[in-house]
């Protein structure tokens, strides 16, 4: 379980940290159902992305382990939260075709699996 957690990890901090390159190099008209989004909150999200990658992989390249063990877990909560975000903003919109829902919902899923796995299945010690 542990391996299969640090392999998400790892796939998540990648998938996260190429979602933030390209909300850097997009604006948010890119995707019509989130065109309500501020370019302020837009800009921000792309920043904290790229911190959400950082802390998933933190535990990884560091001795202290324990100290920040609870980073992980708490990036990838964010990350589910923001993914949910998306699918709000995305019902709200009334844009028919919900190809982007599903991809939302699913890297929700595996976020919270990082999440629920890192905090109660198997903690970093």
């Amino acid at each position: 379980m542990n391996v299969l957690l640090w392999v998400l990890q790892v796939l998540l901090a990648l998938h996260t940290a190429m979602g933030a390159v390209w909300k850097f190099s997009n604006s948010e008209q890119s995707v019509p159902s989130l065109a309500a989004l501020p370019h302020a909150v837009w800009s921000a999200m792309s920043g904290l992305e790229l911190l959400c990658s950082v802390l998933l992989v933190l535990p990884i390249i560091t001795p202290l382990r324990a100290r920040v063990g609870v980073l992980a877990p708490v990036a990838a909560a964010f990350v589910a939260a923001e993914m949910l975000l998306f699918c709000v903003v995305h019902l709200a919109s009334g844009v028919s075709n919900h190809s982007e829902l599903i991809y939302w919902l699913v890297v929700a899923g595996f976020c919270a699996f990082i999440a629920v796995g890192r905090f109660v299945l198997k903690p970093l010690e």
